[in-house]
């Protein structure tokens, strides 16, 4: 699954779009490496998000194409 949907379907950036624009602009990175919208997301991959002065990482448990709001945030892990 492409980044910027994985990051959409497990709901830690709420638009697709908002998501696209963050890997452009080198805030999104995956595995210590900047990436790319269309990276292909797989389970163990490590993303880190830099939003502002935040900055969150988490790890990818789950691969789901489409993902309820509970089963949202089984899709990966805080760190």
């Amino acid at each position: 699954m492409r980044l910027d949907k994985f990051l959409k379907v497990s709901r830690i950036i709420k638009r697709r779009t908002i998501a696209n624009e963050a890997c452009d602009a080198g805030k999104v990175e995956v595995n210590g490496k900047i990436a790319r919208a269309s990276y292909n997301v797989k389970v163990g991959d490590v993303i880190k998000i830099t939003l502002g002065t935040k900055i969150n990482s988490y790890k990818v448990l789950a691969i789901n194409e489409h993902a309820l709001k509970e089963d949202a945030a089984k899709m990966y892990e805080i760190l």
